[in-house]
């Protein structure tokens, strides 16, 4: 796992309802929920400032953290949040409880290297990305931080499918049933003009 691990110290909350996270967060906590790993819900309140910053820090929903409630330390994998539609602040955190065995679907960016190796990008054709993220299933404690999409080599009209990237141990697409694209090399009308242009400087 390439994110840190991280702890957030949660109290529990006894009652649940409208009210009473309207009351958790005038007391500037965050109402949160951890459920699976087959036991009940647990109901809790984050620091407003903790969940706000690692939510803007990036990687929130692919790092692994643990929750201490009261001196138990539960390990979960947040799946998923509510941010305040105009001031983009935390109102709800969803945590799903993670064992040794628990494996997840997690959306991970797609990172593209060696642009300057692509004979079909130097001639002014376009990386048309086709998926920004791919949903992976995975181990909860071995997500990815991202994927890495080599395009050394490649010429305009050529695909980039799903097989063609190296995957960690463990992780599989969640479409498994076909081999999907994830960016293509397309010509461009204004890629040739720009081509004799750098022909002409050159």
């Amino acid at each position: 796992m390439s994110h840190d691990t991280y702890e957030l110290t949660a109290v529990a909350r006894e009652q649940v309802g409208k009210g009473s996270a309207r009351a958790v967060r005038r007391n500037g906590q965050v109402p949160a929920v951890i459920y699976g790993d087959k036991q009940p819900p647990l109901a809790i309140a984050l620091s407003y400032k903790d969940v706000y910053y690692k939510i803007h820090g990036g990687g929130f929903l692919t790092t692994v953290a643990t929750i201490d409630v009261g001196g138990q330390k539960i390990q979960v994998l947040p799946k998923d949040y509510q941010l305040d539609p105009v001031k983009d602040t935390p109102l709800h955190v969803d945590f799903l409880r993670v064992g040794k065995d628990t494996e997840v679907n997690v959306n991970v960016p797609v990172h593209f290297i060696n642009e300057d190796k692509s004979p079909g990008l130097k001639r002014g054709g376009t990386l048309n990305i086709v998926r920004h993220e791919v949903e992976f299933h995975c181990p909860a404690n071995a997500i990815p931080e991202f994927i890495t999409v080599d395009l050394e080599g490649t010429d305009i009209g050529d695909s980039i499918h799903i097989s063609a990237v190296k995957l960690p141990g463990g992780v599989r697409p969640v479409i498994h049933d076909r081999d999907f694209t994830i960016a293509t090399i397309a010509g461009s009308a204004a890629g040739l003009s720009e081509a004799s242009e750098e022909a002409k400087e050159g």
